[in-house]
């Protein structure tokens, strides 16, 4: 059974919540959700994000993200230095893409070649 709660002070506490999905969730993941990073790169850039969000971009490796997850819930890292982790990640991997869009279309010659070598595959 289903018990419905009709008090005020519930409904206003749980605005937004999905009310079966909060009491599943753990605390180091509502931690993780509810901590927000001032990204300036990439798919953030502009707009702050939170920790989980950063944790499970495209930024951050599965291992990479399994092993952090890991080492916050057994307390060796603290939520402070999962966010500095992972914004450090995030930054340094949109820095690294950003350089090499760069390198690749400066020189003309290069990409040109790899288009032919491409082509060439592609009729083998």
């Amino acid at each position: 059974l289903i018990a419905v709660k009709t008090s005020d002070k519930d409904t206003v506490s749980a605005a937004g919540e999905k009310n079966d999905d909060s009491s599943k969730e753990e605390p180091w993941e509502t931690a993780l959700k509810t901590t927000v990073v001032d990204m300036e790169v990439g798919e953030f850039q502009g707009h702050k994000a939170s920790v989980w969000d950063l944790l499970h971009s495209k930024y951050i490796p599965k291992e990479n993200r399994k092993e952090l997850l890991e080492l916050y819930q057994g307390g060796v890292l603290t939520l402070d230095q999962v966010k500095t982790v992972v914004s450090t990640i995030v930054t340094k991997a949109e820095a690294a893409r950003a350089e090499q869009l760069t390198n690749a279309s400066s020189p003309r010659a290069e990409s040109t070649v790899a288009e032919a070598e491409h082509t060439h595959l592609q009729e083998d």
